[in-house]
């Protein structure tokens, strides 16, 4: 049987944090679809009648054990995975995944960092070992930007100092 976000209705929406430490970002190894024992951005559904922040902050607990805080915008996209063939439904072709992400860049409160949740492992990773973890285009890209984005917040508050 399907999981609930599989062949969905309409989009769901998809919350992810980047959280970079000592030039290094966390990663993690999902558990489950979609993408399932691939590296990701930790991140998962936003919740009913929880804020895109709130859900962030959550699924950064969840799936790291981290305490973060949420600092800014990274970027939304889509991911809609492939299309069911209309006869294995009965209902016509439909994305078998429809996902609407928020990524934010987040920094640590507190925690040390262990996989939960859908996490079936983590690892802290330098930009330029990116291509070692064979992530999606979309999340090196937005790795990228969460990259050159802490390096001039870092830039700012050296100086402001």
């Amino acid at each position: 049987m399907p999981s609930p976000r599989e062949y969905p209705e309409r989009p769901i929406v998809g919350v992810g944090g980047v959280l970079i430490e000592g030039g290094k970002a966390l990663l993690i190894k999902r558990g489950s679809e979609p993408l399932r024992g691939q590296w990701s951005i930790p991140g998962g559904t936003l919740e009913l009648g929880e804020t895109i922040l709130e859900g962030v902050a959550r699924e950064l607990l969840e799936e790291t054990g981290m305490v973060v805080r949420v600092l800014d915008l990274i970027e939304v996209f889509e991911r809609i995975n492939p299309y069911s063939p209309p006869e294995s439904r009965g209902t016509g072709p439909r994305p078998r995944f429809h996902f609407v992400i928020v990524d934010y860049l987040c920094e640590k409160i507190s925690g040390k960092a262990r996989a939960g949740g859908d996490a079936v492992d983590i690892a802290y990773v330098r930009e330029e070992e990116l291509p070692k973890y064979q992530l999606t285009e979309a999340a090196t890209r937005v790795l990228s930007k969460a990259f050159a984005m802490d390096r001039a917040r870092r830039l700012a508050v050296g100086k402001q100092g």
